[in-house]
């Protein structure tokens, strides 16, 4: 997903990450887009040498991709390259198996790397009631509050890393639905956070439950649709990489 916004709030209703979540980065592109950005897709560190993003943020027979952790990406500033590994398992017809590795020969420095979740996490949450009332924590490059025009709509974008906080909406097998609270001033996540976190808590939170892959509307202030990183198909694959709790 992507949207539009001034540095000062990226995903939407959000506000600047800052240095809270440094092992969040961006994917850049070879050459800006035609506003001068560079980031197209959001992911996290989750080894020192493991970079996990979404399958859809690659084309086909991409065979590497390069990675920023600033928090606000300028031309120049420090890239690390790796090897792009989507799923095999996915298809450009379906959503299923959404993801993909950068995979670097060094170990990236300097950067603690997320938690991932333990195999059926949210379930147990779910069961014991308390994932009704839980917050999450979103991170991600993309653009903020877009602007309806007549022929569709305007996303602006920043190259800026955000959060911000969204509520519990529903759990599948596969997905968890994720929704603001305009009561607790929330917001959510649009184009260019793909592949990103959703962190269980607050801000603090280290602990990645799912990635973002898409939306249900172009405005990005209703629901988001993530990937659930505490079920066996994804733990499949990410366990070629990381060892899994």
């Amino acid at each position: 997903m992507a949207s539009i916004a001034s540095p000062a709030s990226a995903i939407t209703h959000g506000s600047v990450d800052g240095t809270e979540h440094p092992e969040v980065g961006a994917l850049i592109g070879d050459a800006p887009e035609s506003d001068g950005t560079w980031s197209y897709c959001t992911g996290t560190l989750i080894s020192p040498t493991v970079f996990l993003t979404a399958a859809h943020c690659g084309h086909e027979g991409q065979k590497t991709a390069r990675v920023s952790f600033a928090s606000r990406y300028q031309a120049g500033a420090k890239l690390y390259t790796g090897r792009f590994v989507p799923d095999p398992r996915h298809t450009d017809d379906s959503d299923a198996h959404d993801m993909a590795v950068v995979l670097f020969s060094e170990p990236i420095t300097g950067i603690t790397p997320a938690k991932l979740p333990p195999l059926g996490l949210l379930d147990q949450l779910k069961a014991d009631g308390s994932l009704k009332t839980a917050r999450f924590t979103p991170v991600g490059y993309g653009s903020v509050d877009p602007t309806k025009k007549r022929h569709g709509w305007r996303y602006h974008y920043t190259d800026t890393r955000s959060q911000t906080s969204i509520s519990f909406k529903r759990l599948g097998s596969r997905w968890l639905d994720l929704t603001p609270d305009p009561s607790r001033g929330e917001g959510g996540t649009c184009y260019g956070d793909s592949g990103g976190p959703n962190y269980l808590g607050g801000p603090a939170s280290n602990l990645l439950v799912a990635t973002t892959i898409s939306g249900v509307d172009d405005a990005c202030r209703t629901t988001n649709v993530d990937y659930r990183l505490d079920i066996p198909e994804v733990r499949e694959f990410l366990g070629k990489y990381v060892t899994l709790p």
